[in-house]
C-alpha cells in the first residue's frame, strides 16, 4: 500500500509516510510521573521582569546579548514564577553545555545501541559529551526523563523515535535546540527527522510472505507507537494481498527474547493453523524462534517467522531469521551529523532524511 491504494511498493522503497500518533493528554498512570513543560507564560515572566517578552526569550536563549541588570531581573522573575525555572535559570547563567542528550527507545534493542554508538562518535568528534536517557516506550517514563535531563541544559538532542505526547512535543520545542527524531516518517518531526517508513517495510514482509505462500499468518509486537503503526499496515496488506490474518498478540514492552516466547506459545495456543508469524521486533522473532523448536515446530517447515530490525543474532541463529533490514548505525551516523551542522550555525541539507528499508531473506521464511 503506497500513498493510500493497496499497490504493492517494489524493491527498496521509502514513499509512504507513517500514520504517526498524536497524544493529548497526560502520562500513562501506571508507571507514575507527569507531564513536563511550562505552565507559566513567558509575559508573566517579563511583567515581572520590567521588560518585553521579547528581551525574556533573547535573554534565555542568547544570555550575552542582555544587559547582566536585565538578566538579573528575568532570572529573578524565572525563579519567581518557576517558567521553565532549571533549564531556563541555567542559562542564564552559564549558557548551554557541550553536552547532548541521547533518548533510548531501549537499551535492549541492539538497533538502538548501534545508532546512539555512531551518532556519539560524530558528536565527540566534533568537541561533544553525550548523556543517554531510556523512555522504555512509556509517556511516564518519557515525561520524567526529559525535564531531567534538560536541567542539564544540553546543546542538542537524538531521539531513537518519535514523540507522540504533545506536552513532550511543545516543551522540547520551546527549548529551542536543534533534535533529531528517528526511526518513522512523521509528517511533523519536531525539528529534523532521519528515519525510514515503518509502513513500506511492512509491506515488503507481507508482499514476501504472500509470496511465499504463506495463507494464514498471524502477528507479534508492541501495543503501541510503531507496533501500532506495523500492526495496522500489517493488516492492511494481508487484506490486500489475500493473506488470511488469524490472530495477533501484543506487549506493552519488550524486554528481552522471554517476550518472544512468551508470546509464540500464546498465539499458536490460540491460533494453531497460523502458518508464518511476522514478528515486529527482533528480539520477539528470536524469542518465537526458540519457542517454536521448544514446541517441536520446524522452521520454516511448519511454521516461518519474519521479523522487523534486522540484529546481527538473526543472521547468526542457523536457520537464519528473514527481516525488514533497517541501516541503524547509518540512521546515528546521519543524525550526528545534521545536529553537528546546526550546532555550527549552519542548516542541514535537508531537515528530513530517509533511508531505505530493504529485506533480509534468509533460512526462516
Amino acid at each position: 500500500m503506497t500513498n493510500g491504494t493497496s499497490e504493492w511498493p517494489e524493491g527498496v522503497v521509502n514513499a509512504t509516510q507513517d500514520p504517526v500518533e498524536r497524544v493529548v493528554g497526560t502520562a500513562d498512570a501506571d508507571a507514575g510521573g507527569g507531564t513536563p513543560g511550562p505552565k507559566v507564560r513567558i509575559e508573566e515572566v517579563a511583567r515581572l521582569a520590567g521588560v518585553s517578552p521579547i528581551t525574556v526569550s533573547r535573554a534565555l536563549r542568547s544570555p550575552e546579548m542582555v544587559s547582566k541588570p536585565r538578566r538579573e531581573r528575568i532570572l529573578d522573575a524565572v525563579a519567581r514564577t518557576g517558567y521553565a525555572s532549571n533549564p531556563h535559570a541555567r542559562a542564564l547563567k552559564s549558557g548551554r553545555s557541550n553536552l547532548v542528550a541521547l533518548f533510548l527507545s531501549s537499551i535492549a534493542s541492539q538497533q538502538y545501541t548501534m545508532a546512539a554508538e555512531a551518532c556519539t562518535k560524530v558528536l565527540e568528534a566534533a568537541g561533544y559529551q553525550v548523556v543517554m536517557g531510556r523512555t522504555s516506550y512509556s509517556y511516564a517514563r518519557e515525561s520524567s526523563l526529559i525535564p531531567a535531563v534538560m536541567d542539564m541544559r544540553p546543546a542538542a538532542a537524538f531521539i531513537t523515535g518519535v514523540m507522540e505526547l504533545e506536552a513532550n512535543r511543545s516543551f522540547l520545542r520551546q527549548l529551542d535546540i536543534p533534535i533529531v527524531e528517528s526511526w518513522a516518517y512523521a509528517a511533523d518531526p519536531i525539528d529534523m527527522l532521519v528515519g525510514f517508513s515503518n509502513t513500506d517495510g511492512v509491506a515488503l514482509a507481507v508482499r514476501h510472505m504472500a509470496g511465499q505462500g504463506y495463507g494464514d499468518v498471524g502477528f507479534i509486537g508492541r501495543n503501541s507507537g510503531r507496533g501500532t503503526i506495523r500492526r495496522n499496515a500489517f493488516e492492511s496488506f494481508c487484506a490486500a494481498s489475500g493473506l488470511r490474518m488469524h490472530g495477533a498478540v501484543t506487549v506493552a514492552n519488550v524486554h528481552s527474547i522471554a517476550d518472544g516466547r512468551a508470546a509464540l506459545n500464546e498465539i499458536v495456543d490460540r491460533h494453531p493453523a497460523i502458518r508464518a508469524l511476522f514478528c515486529a521486533n527482533d528480539l520477539i522473532a528470536f524469542g518465537a524462534m526458540l519457542a517454536a523448536r521448544e514446541r517441536g515446530l520446524r522452521v520454516p517447515e511448519d511454521l516461518a517467522i519474519v521479523g522487523f530490525g534486522d540484529s546481527d543474532v538473526l543472521a547468526e541463529v542457523p536457520p537464519g531469521i528473514t527481516t525488514v533490514s533497517v541501516d541503524a548505525a547509518g540512521i546515528g551516523r546521519v543524525a550526528g551529523e545534521a545536529l553537528v551542522t546546526r550546532l555550527a550555525g549552519n542548516e542541514p541539507l535537508q531537515r528530513t532524511v530517509l533511508f531505505p528499508v530493504t529485506l533480509m531473506e534468509r533460512g526462516s521464511g
